[in-house]
């Protein structure tokens, strides 16, 4: 079940109509990681920060059991940072700043401990950098899923197609899923990008749950309605984290099992939402998580009989 996790390392700044914070621990590599560390022993992590990232944020990862011989620390540089302020209907977003840092050139290392990885999870990163640790990979995963966003489509389109014939599983919103397909209904879209090589294609759709496409199946998982929504920040990370981390820790790659991991995603994710940054999933318990599951199994199971 070992799992190896690539993904920034960073820090955030972020404004909710709930409050601001300073520079906070984020980076999809971190939400990615502490998800599944729920599910895994010692996610691996490959990743870069500068010298300015602090010894708390490293002892925290730590102590959820996360492996960081992959994470290089280098003395000149900064860590990669966003700052970001989201509107009143929290779907949407402005970035103040963005500045990559030492981020702009890494180059991923993977030591040779984590050559034995089973499954890999590919954040939002360049294609090319993604497409690097595939091929640094003596043997290959049992599965590969990655995500990528708009702004590598903008820019390197090409690259991403390259990446995506290597992958098994393509996590993604719908805008981005219309944008790499040139389809606006998405069963369209997931069809053409299923034909670029992922055999798995989720796309997710924020407050709208998110939808499942393979083996020429389509499944639909809720979000959960939830009372307070602090900071979506990580959310889509954190739900792939839950998902890699289940699939992991169960080992059972059909179509019925991907279902579960959708719904445990989907749980994580909706802890992640209700503080600002890490916070929230730094302290769960395992019967909170199943309790969320449990809420998700009551929000869509009915009984129906016919009066026809």
């Amino acid at each position: 079940m070992s799992l190896l996790v690539v993904g920034s390392v960073a820090f955030d700044a972020i404004e909710t109509p709930f409050g601001k914070t300073d520079k906070i621990l984020g980076g999809a590599g971190t939400f990615i990681s502490l998800a599944s560390s729920y599910f895994v022993p010692s996610p691996k992590v490959v990743s870069v920060v500068g010298h300015d990232f602090p010894s708390e944020h490293m002892e925290l990862l730590r102590s959820h059991g996360i492996d960081l011989e992959g994470l290089q620390v280098k003395a000149e540089g900064k860590t990669f940072f966003w700052q970001g302020r989201y509107h009143n209907d929290m779907n949407s977003r402005d970035t103040v700043a963005t500045e990559l840092n030492v981020l702009a050139d890494f180059d991923p290392v993977l030591p040779e401990s984590y050559q034995d990885a089973e499954y890999l999870m590919l954040g939002n990163l360049s294609p090319v950098v993604q497409r690097q640790v595939i091929e640094r990979l003596r043997t290959r995963p049992r599965l590969i899923a990655m995500d990528t966003m708009n702004f590598w489509m903008d820019t390197q389109l090409d690259e991403l197609r390259r990446t995506l014939a290597m992958v098994d599983v393509l996590t993604i919103n719908d805008s981005e899923a219309r944008q790499l397909s040139g389809e606006y209904a998405l069963v369209k879209a997931a069809r053409k990008i299923q034909a670029m090589g992922p055999r798995f294609v989720i796309i997710k759709k924020g407050e709208h749950g998110a939808l499942l496409f393979g083996d020429r199946k389509i499944f639909h998982a809720p979000a959960l309605p939830l009372e307070d929504v602090f900071d979506p920040t990580g959310a889509g990370d954190t739900f792939a984290g839950g998902f890699i981390g289940y699939l992991a820790k169960t080992g059972d790659l059909s179509f019925e099992n991907f279902k579960n991991a959708i719904i445990l995603g989907s749980a994580m994710a909706s802890f992640c939402v209700e503080r600002f940054g890490t916070s929230r999933l730094q302290n769960l318990r395992q019967e909170e998580i199943y309790e969320r599951v449990q809420q998700f199994i009551d929000l869509v199971r009915f009984d129906y009989e016919s009066n026809a």
